[in-house]
């Protein structure tokens, strides 16, 4: 093996690997946005894909980037999924104390964002689609940046970080489910849930075959597509599907789960990064920064996800009900809690969601709210968690 393939099976192999690649995908997107291959870009982009199948009785047809939020995006969700169980029946949150101060701390993270997003936006119904936009933190940014820090973040940080993001997660999509749903197919919804009871009952069964959960899973996607839900929440229920072991007692899901999260981190997500982060600056000043949807974005994602992370964070640990975090400054707490302002992927995906078919205008302040904020919530908790804490 050579020095440069070690170098990279080790790069590859560190978990802020992920993050990185999702920068560079996101800042590849902006650089060609606004150069001569802007045009090329945006083409490329609405590309039509077409699938069709039995005979021509089902075809699907969509622009590139609809594919990839809607069909990539579900198997990002549906690693989320695979997490989310693993966690709650096996991992740091499996306990009821364990899970007390994530999870206060995450849903402050939520509340009071969406809050500060609505009270800027009041006045604009089709802005106040986007309540939910800066309600969500981009674990793999988030927890990159952490990883890279080192010993300056405790271990107890990183996976407090980690519990707050995948709670944060099912609150994600739990508001997809609830408010960004749209004209529904009661057929087809009737479909999808014959589709759910048979992956219930795989599970029932003790049925040890990934394959067999991911076949049904593809037709529970094709099936919630066409009911008016978005399809990227069959990803989650088939992951929930999936058991924990095989019949002999050997783990099943936390080998596959291992096996998906590379292809997420390293291809997944910096191709919706790179479909979803690009916005010419053309035609935009300095007072389109201060628009009342970049402004509510950006500020929802820095000055909310700060209060709502560390003062929920901190009441629940004055108030007894849950410990600090081993070895954990109050700085250094709060500065885990600004790097959960940054919202990045489910941020730009949510947006995408609330503004669909809305004046392109909207997507394009979605893109300098989301990206403006999450980099000033990047640079501000690095910069409070660069100085290690005195020893005593």
């Amino acid at each position: 093996m050579t020095p440069v393939t070690r170098a990279f099976r080790r790069f590859f192999a560190h978990e802020s690997a992920g993050g990185i690649l999702l920068a560079i995908a996101a800042l590849a997107a902006l650089l060609i946005s606004n150069s001569p291959w802007g045009g090329a870009y945006q083409s490329l982009l609405q590309a039509t894909g077409e699938v069709r199948m039995v005979n021509d009785a089902l075809v699907l047809s969509k622009p590139l980037v609809v594919w990839i939020n809607d069909l990539w995006m579900a198997i990002f969700f549906l690693l989320v999924g695979l997490e989310i169980k693993r966690e709650f029946m096996a991992g740091e949150l499996s306990g009821k104390g364990q899970l007390t101060l994530p999870a206060a701390a995450a849903l402050g993270g939520m509340a009071v964002p969406a809050l500060i997003y609505t009270a800027i936006n009041w006045g604009d119904p089709v802005a106040l689609q986007g309540w939910a936009i800066p309600a969500a933190t981009d674990i793999a940014f988030a927890l990159g940046i952490a990883l890279l820090l080192g010993d300056r973040v405790p271990l107890s940080l990183k996976v407090f970080l980690t519990a707050v993001a995948i709670i944060d997660d099912l609150g994600a999509i739990i508001v997809i489910a609830l408010f960004y749903t749209h004209q529904l197919s009661g057929v087809m919804l009737a479909g999808a849930a014959l589709v759910m009871v048979a992956l219930w009952w795989l599970n029932r069964l003790h049925v040890d075959r990934v394959d067999v959960y991911l076949a049904l899973g593809l037709l529970l996607w094709l099936l919630v597509l066409k009911s008016g839900v978005h399809a990227t929440l069959a990803g989650v229920v088939t992951a929930l599907a999936i058991p924990m072991q095989r019949r002999d007692g050997q783990p099943l899901l936390r080998p596959f789960e291992h096996g998906l999260h590379p292809w997420v981190a390293f291809l997944i997500l910096p191709t919706f990064a790179f479909a979803n982060a690009g916005v010419s600056f053309e035609g935009i000043s300095f007072d389109t920064l201060w628009l009342p949807i970049p402004l509510g974005i950006a500020a929802g994602l820095l000055l909310g996800k700060t209060i709502g992370v560390y003062g929920m964070a901190k009441l629940v640990i004055l108030s007894g009900l849950a410990p600090a975090p081993t070895s954990a400054t109050s700085r250094q707490l709060l500065g885990v809690s600004i790097l959960c302002g940054i919202g990045f992927t489910m941020s730009l995906f949510i947006g995408g969601l609330a503004f669909a078919g809305q004046d392109p205008a909207y997507i394009t302040q979605l893109k300098i709210g989301v990206l403006g904020g999450s980099l000033i919530c990047g640079l501000l908790g690095t910069a409070m968690l660069w100085r290690k804490p005195q020893a005593a």
